[in-house]
């Protein structure tokens, strides 16, 4: 049995590149004979892999009944030369926002003999309540060799502002009026705000270690990276979920504005930051303020959220990606 796991075009940083690329690697790494197939040459490539398992071009592709033909939600067209072959066809679904967004017109997911894979446990539950069909989880995963947290992280000084970083690129609308709003609230120079765009993983990692908070302002979000990288790095994360963060993220607040109404599964860490609604710049703004005091207050309270945000981001350690990729492969072959 042979993987082709198809490559979109990107030329840009994306995280469900990464993830592919990271799922080619470790299979063909573990001696499972796999291809990513790009349909156009010359897509970003992210920094930090081993680049293992061999690129096909579109055209060279040869799919047999026996073969897994794995495209990501948003490229439904994509199927069609596994449907053709009958493969075994699976869309890996790593944002329910795009589950429907590019179906051809009178094309139904019921119609189709393709199976699903989900990024996270809330796009399982949108997935099942949608099509009514089940689908395995597969997290992605985040190097902590790069996200780490130092062993002295920045003290906030009474007479410094806590620094908060953000990703301009996430709803950069809403990240201005969540800014309004506090400072608004608590004067311009209450925070120093630490924009990160433009960086590799290496300078994402420096900046979220000379923080205090993360700001999070991406929504809709199949399984959100960045906050799990500001966790593993020291911060105390902020701000909206994107629906598929309640995968991992959990309530810091005692009296929470915002409560989600699906069901959670259970997990071993307790509260891990300040959640609010997606779109929710007032409740965004009143969290950051919250997590300000807390960080200049100190003590068992913000000891306990970042604590629990170190045990979060070790359970979606590459390690655990590698051997959840491969135990999933291992039960499909049976």
């Amino acid at each position: 049995m042979k993987t082709f796991l198809f490559l979109p075009p990107a030329s840009k940083p994306t995280g469900g590149i990464t993830v592919l690329r990271q799922m080619a690697d470790i299979l063909h790494q573990a001696g499972r004979e796999t291809y990513l197939v790009e349909r156009e040459g010359g897509n970003w490539r992210p920094q930090g892999l081993t680049d293992a398992a061999p690129v096909l071009a579109w055209k060279d592709m040869r799919l047999t009944p026996d073969d897994f033909w794995l495209v990501p939600e948003g490229w439904p067209n994509a199927l069609a030369p596994g449907l053709e072959a009958r493969a075994r066809c699976v869309a890996y679904v790593q944002n329910w926002a795009y589950l429907f967004s590019a179906l051809p017109p009178g094309v139904a997911w019921g119609g189709l003999p393709v199976s699903f894979l989900a990024v996270s446990d809330p796009v399982a539950h949108f997935i099942h309540e949608s099509t009514g069909q089940t689908a395995p989880v597969l997290r992605p995963g985040i190097d902590l060799e790069i996200f780490r947290c130092e062993r002295s992280r920045p003290t906030v000084a009474t007479d410094k502002p806590v620094t908060v970083a953000f990703m301009p690129r996430k709803n950069k609308g809403l990240a201005a009026q969540i800014r309004a709003v506090f400072e608004h609230r608590n004067g311009p120079g209450a925070v120093r705000w630490l924009p990160i765009e433009g960086l590799d993983a290496f300078g994402v990692a420096k900046a979220l270690r000379s923080a205090h908070i993360f700001l999070m302002t991406g929504f809709p979000e199949g399984c959100p990276l960045p906050p799990l990288e500001a966790m593993a790095c020291g911060c105390l994360p902020v701000g909206f979920t994107g629906l598929g963060g309640w995968d991992y993220m959990r309530q810091a607040q005692a009296s929470p504005r915002f409560t989600p109404w699906w069901p959670l599964r259970e997990v071993a860490w307790s509260g891990n930051g300040l959640w609010c609604a997606d779109g929710d710049v007032l409740d965004a703004a009143l969290c950051l303020e919250q997590a300000a005091a807390l960080l200049r207050e100190g003590g068992p309270g913000l000891d306990a959220v970042l604590a629990a945000g170190q045990e979060t981001a070790s359970a979606y350690s590459t390690d655990e990606q590698r051997n959840s990729v491969l135990a999933l492969w291992d039960a499909w072959l049976k």
